[in-house]
């Protein structure tokens, strides 16, 4: 199961993380968060040890999501050695998921 992330947490799991990281900003109202939920688990699988993938819910965590002006959902913000390196927005095939992911590795 994918790391979930809160605000609390953000800067020690995300920030502070020595692998790159993909967050995955959703909500249980988001019917393409919920329909992508399944990929991302995947994702998770399959990067194991080698990136960290993680979802943060944007109702229950309002200040990451207002720090990185998230307005579309789902998003997906890569980090790299704390800082922010790619967005992705909408969701989007699993081919274009692991080419970001292997380039950014």
């Amino acid at each position: 199961m994918s790391v979930t992330v809160t605000d609390a947490d953000f800067d020690d799991l995300v920030l502070r993380s020595q692998k790159l990281v993909m967050v995955d900003f959703w909500a249980q109202w988001c019917s393409p968060c919920v329909a992508i939920a399944p990929l991302i688990e995947i994702l998770h699988a399959e990067y194991e040890g080698r990136a960290v993938i993680a979802k943060l819910d944007i109702d229950q965590n309002p200040l990451i999501r207002e720090k990185y002006k998230i307005q579309h959902f789902p998003s997906f913000l890569f980090f790299k050695n704390g800082e922010l390196v790619e967005k992705i927005k909408w969701t989007v095939p699993k081919s274009t998921f692991v080419e970001t992911l292997d380039r950014l590795i």
